[in-house]
Parts: C-alpha cells; sequence; structure tokens
C-alpha cells in the first residue's frame, strides 16, 4: 500500500491552554496529509479546480488517541483506504517521531462541479486519476 508521510511543524497558535494540538487541527493536518498523497502520484488537484470541479469532504471520522503538544515532532501518514469511481476515502495516522500514533481517520470525498455542486464521476471526467486511484487499491 503506497502511503505517504508528511511532517508538521507543530505550531503554538495550534495548541489549546494545555498545550496540546487542539482537536480541530487535525483536520488541516488530514488535509495537508491528502494533498501531499494527490501531489505524490503526480495528480494535481489545482488543475481540477481549473475545470471547474471541487471535491468536498461528505464524511470524516476522527480517532483521538494521545495527545501531540507543542514543540513535538508530528507526520501524518495518508494512504487510499477505498475509491469506487465516485467516492474516495481516504485514511489517516498522526504520529509523534517515535511512530507512536496520536489520531486516526479517514475523509470521504466526491467531486462536484464547483456552480451547482452535483456529483460526477471521477472515472469519467478524470480518467488519469481513476487509474491511479484504482492501481492503488490493487497495491493494498
Amino acid at each position: 500500500m503506497m502511503k505517504i508521510k508528511t511532517p508538521i511543524q507543530v505550531r503554538y497558535q495550534e495548541t489549546d491552554q494545555m498545550g496540546v494540538v487542539y482537536h480541530a487541527n487535525y483536520l488541516v493536518w488530514f488535509e495537508i496529509g491528502r494533498t501531499a498523497f494527490i501531489e505524490a502520484n503526480g495528480l494535481n488537484y489545482h488543475e481540477m479546480e481549473e475545470q471547474g470541479v471541487v471535491s468536498p469532504v461528505i464524511d470524516v471520522h476522527v480517532y483521538f488517541k494521545q495527545p501531540i503538544r507543542y514543540g513535538q515532532d508530528a507526520f501524518v501518514h495518508t494512504w487510499l483506504e477505498n475509491y469506487d469511481g465516485l467516492r474516495t476515502t481516504y485514511g489517516y495516522q498522526v504520529t509523534d517521531a517515535e511512530g507512536n500514533i496520536a489520531v486516526s481517520g479517514t475523509s470521504q470525498h466526491v467531486i462536484v462541479k464547483k456552480d451547482n455542486f452535483r456529483p460526477i464521476s471521477l472515472r469519467k471526467k478524470f480518467p488519469e486519476w481513476h487509474e491511479v486511484y484504482s492501481n492503488a487499491l490493487e497495491e493494498k
């Protein structure tokens, strides 16, 4: 399975009064990992947007296991969890420098026309994405 490891700099403003990363920031980190995954596979989300297509989140799950604190090294590991030609599910793990899992989760996306938010088939509209994602699932 192709997993992309993205380093995250834990910034002070991302922490709460307890000195741990505020829970909502992990969703931002998931997005950083997702973008890195897409780019590592030779794809470009910006080109998709130029064609009037966006990819909203339709479902997200986050599981908290241990905190990440300011000053710690953090990494987002991202992979393709599921893909059916219409919906894409990415998997994530946020780890510390020792590899301990702090947070895990998934996000599910569809692609839609930007002007009316009607879903469209990734398989039909972006066959190169479909090929990359189908191959990534075969590697699982």
